[in-house]
């Protein structure tokens, strides 16, 4: 990486970043004391929106590198007008182990990963040699504080935001061993009203990330994804809900999950999409990262881009083919202006790049001064 620093320090525990973070241009930008990004607040007048908010370009960073309220505002201060708060829960979690981040080096011309391909389950090399573009794997288990640490930090969060930015709480239930189906529920519900409570207004639920076991996504149950939702609704009300989706590969649950969500009136709008789940290999050919049940790890950056933007485009036909309105947010190897646009052309109307952004922490002027 030469002399440049991510804003989330691959070389750092998770436990460091949260502490210490964010590094480079971040830790930059909050020592300046300026508050909001000024490019961010003029260049379209909050002309935009969303999920009902007002934002000056509906572009950010999606959950996962803004471990707290320092990140956040950090972002708001480079531009980003969208900050996703990292994925929160209704009671404190502990991280995968260090490391969590390696790079990953598909063996396509052009980088890219293939849902469903063989590549996937053969292995993928993955090492600390990070080249641009950038794809890495992000295996940290959806770590979270107490509530009674994170709450009065995302209050915070919400606040630094200026004028046309928008914080984006992001929750999700916890399965623990000997739970029934309907605490599982009722745990989405309660983290959600835990989020309420801090002022949000609007929040993400992640069903995205391995919370129904090892490499098992609860976005694979669109059923079950429906009456969740139904649950965090009594508790949040009129708040906007969107749903972080990863890959679905078939069409019918693709849209068994719009029609068991936005169908009901409970969800606003999906963000897609989160990783794809790959097995990791050193150059040997064994294990990449340490530990029992982390062979395989989520693959972000440029090598998801394609998958990214062929679920956005297959979410905008089944709203179009439904008549139903609800939001895309499209996610997923987000590295330069071009691939913003693309997704806008595929019918997102608002994108977040996480890979891209840390390893760009310009992302959001570039964008915005290509416009």
């Amino acid at each position: 990486m030469s002399d440049f620093e991510p804003f989330y320090d691959v070389s750092r525990s998770y436990e460091d970043n949260y502490e210490q973070g964010p590094f480079g241009s971040f830790a930059e930008a909050l020592k300046d004391g300026n508050g909001a990004d000024a490019a961010g607040t003029t260049s379209e007048g909050a002309s935009a929106s969303f999920l009902g908010q007002p934002v000056n370009l509906p572009f950010g960073i999606p959950a996962g590198p803004l471990l707290n309220s320092r990140f956040t505002t950090a972002a708001f201060r480079m531009g980003f007008d969208l900050a996703t708060y990292k994925t929160v829960r209704s009671r404190a979690w502990g991280c995968n182990p260090f490391p969590n981040v390696l790079a990953v080096h598909p063996k396509s011309a052009d980088g890219s990963l293939t849902p469903g391909s063989a590549e996937l389950d053969e292995g993928v090399l993955a090492d600390t040699n990070y080249e641009q573009p950038i794809s890495i794997s992000n295996s940290f288990g959806v770590p979270s504080q107490s509530p009674d640490v994170w709450q009065p930090d995302m209050r915070a969060a919400i606040e630094a935001a200026g004028p046309g930015q928008v914080l984006v709480p992001s929750f999700q239930g916890s399965r623990v061993e000997g739970m029934s189906e309907e605490e599982y529920i009722a745990d989405h519900a309660t983290t959600a009203r835990l989020v309420k409570e801090t002022g949000a207004k609007l929040m993400v639920m992640n069903t995205s990330c391995p919370n129904e076991g090892h490499n098992r996504l609860l976005c694979h149950n669109p059923l079950l994804v429906g009456r969740i939702t139904e649950a965090v609704k009594q508790e949040i009300g009129d708040i906007p809900l969107m749903v972080k989706l990863a890959y679905i590969p078939s069409d019918g649950d693709l849209e068994l999950m719009v029609r068991s969500t936005v169908g009901h009136g409970t969800v606003q709008g999906f963000s897609t999409i989160n990783t794809i789940s790959a097995k990791l290999v050193d150059a040997n050919g064994n294990q990449a990262l340490p530990g029992a049940g982390r062979d395989r790890s989520g693959v972000c950056g440029n090598a998801i881009r394609g998958a990214g933007l062929d679920m956005v485009a297959r979410l905008a036909a089944i709203r179009e083919k439904l008549g139903l309105d609800f939001k895309i947010n499209g996610v997923g190897g987000v590295v330069s202006p071009a691939d913003y646009q693309a997704y806008r052309n595929a019918g997102a109307d608002s994108v977040m790049s996480a890979t891209g952004a840390m390893w760009d922490a310009e992302l959001a002027h570039k964008i915005k001064a290509s416009r």
